[in-house]
């Protein structure tokens, strides 16, 4: 069922990058993960000036709740695309990479615990199961437009 073994290489490298990088972002200090955020809001900030991402302000909560959906959002596109090209059954698309990203997202909030001004979140925890599920959900809709592509060309070369 693998495509290529480049493929899953690529695959499994990106999905240790992602969790790595959501992991070790969880354990910045709370002053350290506000930096970075403030850095990032300001540069948003340039681009679309009406959105004040930066300073802590309201829209700071805001941009840390949307990078943490696209984290996981990623994951979940990437873990689909690990079980689509190791298995045949369709349950495991879809299943398999819900449950994993939920566990990690479960792993992240609990490495906040030991962290020095942070802690834990049930809302963060479905903030990020629920990017897991719009990247499988994204997944599975290429996947599906792939499909119906080699059908109409398949259809189209029966015909001629």
């Amino acid at each position: 069922m693998i495509k290529t073994k480049k493929n899953l290489f690529l695959c499994v490298s990106l999905i240790t990058l992602n969790v790595a990088f959501i992991w070790c972002n969880s354990l910045l200090s709370k002053e350290l993960s506000s930096a970075f955020s403030n850095l990032v809001g300001t540069v948003i900030s340039w681009f679309f000036p009406a959105t004040q991402m930066q300073g802590g302000g309201a829209g700071h909560g805001t941009l840390r709740k949307i990078a943490h959906f696209m984290e996981f959002c990623s994951l979940g596109l990437l873990l689909s695309w690990l079980f689509h090209m190791t298995t045949q059954r369709k349950w495991t698309h879809y299943a398999l990479p819900l449950v994993l990203g939920a566990a990690v997202a479960c792993i992240d909030e609990t490495i906040q615990i030991f962290v020095p001004g942070r802690g834990p979140g049930l809302r963060d925890v479905a903030i990020d199961s629920a990017g897991v599920l719009l990247g499988v959900l994204l997944l599975s809709w290429l996947a599906y437009r792939q499909q119906q592509k080699y059908a109409k060309a398949g259809q189209g070369g029966q015909d001629g």
